[in-house]
């Protein structure tokens, strides 16, 4: 969300005695001249854009819905990639597409999601250790009401 703002915005501050339209008009060719050289981004892309740079696309299935944690192993490697959903199955089926070059470096990410995707599933759930709690919880409240206090007022020796 932010990125969309601040693509759409921009800030440009100018130094001038007077400010006229040749001059604003030099400082937005400079603005445009440096984001043309900006370094590209990595990440999800359309297909379109992906298949369009002409250097071969590679596909993989996953039936994993949780694709989104996949976007963020991607991301950390650097790689361009596409995601589209097969609807004709019936438990859905994402095709990530992704260049061809890319193939050793998509091998690794995928080698981390699957690990970390497997540490999660290993995990207990949070509302499992809760009700495990509260149980525990439970039996020392009664534990606590059973025991009787006794006040012996008589005399020692």
């Amino acid at each position: 969300m932010q990125e969309e703002t601040t693509q759409k915005t921009i800030a440009l501050a100018i130094k001038t005695s007077k400010l006229t339209a040749s001059v604003l008009q030099k400082a937005m060719k400079m603005y445009l001249e440096h984001q043309k050289h900006k370094e590209p981004s990595h990440g999800k892309i359309p297909v379109k854009k992906l298949v369009g740079q002409g250097e071969g696309a590679k596909s993989i299935e996953v039936t994993d819905s949780n694709i989104k944690s996949f976007e963020r192993v991607a991301r950390k490697y650097n790689v361009d990639f596409a995601v589209k959903k097969d609807k004709t199955m019936e438990p859905p089926k994402y095709l990530v597409f992704f260049k061809g070059k890319d193939a050793d470096v998509i091998a690794q990410a995928f080698k981390e999601f699957v690990k970390v995707n497997e540490k999660k599933q290993q995990r207990p759930s949070l509302r499992q250790k809760l009700k495990g709690l509260q149980k525990m919880i439970a039996q020392n409240k009664n534990r606590e009401r059973s025991r009787e206090k006794n006040k012996d007022r008589g005399q020692s020796l």
